[in-house]
C-alpha cells in the first residue's frame, strides 16, 4: 500500500499533461467542432426566448413534473406538437473561460485523486510500471468517460459528441496511467 500523500506528484502531473492535452484537442484537432449544431432560425429563437428572461438553470420542455402527469392527455399532445427540448440557461454576457478552464483542471486534480487512492491501495512501493499504469489509467478512464453516457442515454444528446468525449477519457486515462507508471514510488 503507498500512502496517497506519497503519490502527489504524479496526481500534480498528470493533471497537467491532461490539461495540456484536452487544450490540444478542443483547439487544434477541431474534432469536437460539430458537438453542437446551430438552431435554424437562430436569431428568431433568441429573439423569443430573450423577453422571457429565463434564469440560469436546466430545463425540459415540455415540462411534466410527475410520473402522473406525463400520462395525461395533455402532456402528450404538447410532446406530438413538439418541440421537445432540453436546454440549459446560462449568464448572459460573455462566457468566463477561466473560470471553466480552473474547474477542469480541479476536475483532472480530483481525478488524479481517484487514480492515486485506488492504485495506491492496490499496490506497493515499487510496482512495476504496467501494474500502476493498469489501476490508475483504468480509475481515470472511468472518471473522464464513462458517466458520460448517461447524457446520451437519458438527454438524447448527440451519440457522436458523446463517443469523442469518451475517447478524450481514453486518451486522458493512458496519459494519467503512463504517468503513474512513470513516477511510482520506489
Amino acid at each position: 500500500m503507498v500512502p496517497l500523500l506519497s503519490l502527489w506528484l504524479p496526481i500534480v502531473v498528470s493533471a497537467v499533461i491532461v490539461f495540456l492535452v484536452s487544450s490540444v484537442i478542443h483547439t487544434v484537432l477541431g474534432y469536437h467542432r460539430n458537438d453542437f449544431g446551430r438552431l435554424p432560425n437562430e436569431n428568431a429563437v433568441m429573439a423569443a426566448l430573450r423577453p422571457l428572461d429565463l434564469p440560469i438553470g436546466d430545463y425540459v420542455i415540455p415540462y411534466a413534473g410527475s410520473s402522473a402527469a406525463m400520462k395525461s392527455p395533455e402532456y402528450v399532445e404538447k410532446l406530438k406538437a413538439g418541440p421537445v427540448a432540453f436546454m440549459t440557461v446560462l449568464p448572459k454576457g460573455t462566457f468566463n473561460m477561466g473560470t471553466a478552464l480552473g474547474l477542469w483542471f480541479a476536475y483532472t486534480l480530483l481525478v488524479g485523486i481517484f487514480a492515486a487512492y485506488i492504485a495506491g491501495r492496490a499496490l506497493g512501493p515499487g510496482a512495476p510500471y504496467l501494474d500502476a499504469f493498469r489501476f490508475a489509467g483504468t480509475t481515470a478512464f472511468v472518471g473522464y468517460s464513462l458517466a458520460l453516457l448517461q447524457g446520451s442515454i437519458w438527454y438524447r444528446r448527440n451519440w457522436r459528441a458523446t463517443l469523442l468525449s469518451m475517447f478524450d477519457g481514453l486518451i486522458y486515462g493512458l496519459l494519467t496511467g503512463g504517468t503513474f507508471g512513470w513516477l511510482w514510488p520506489s
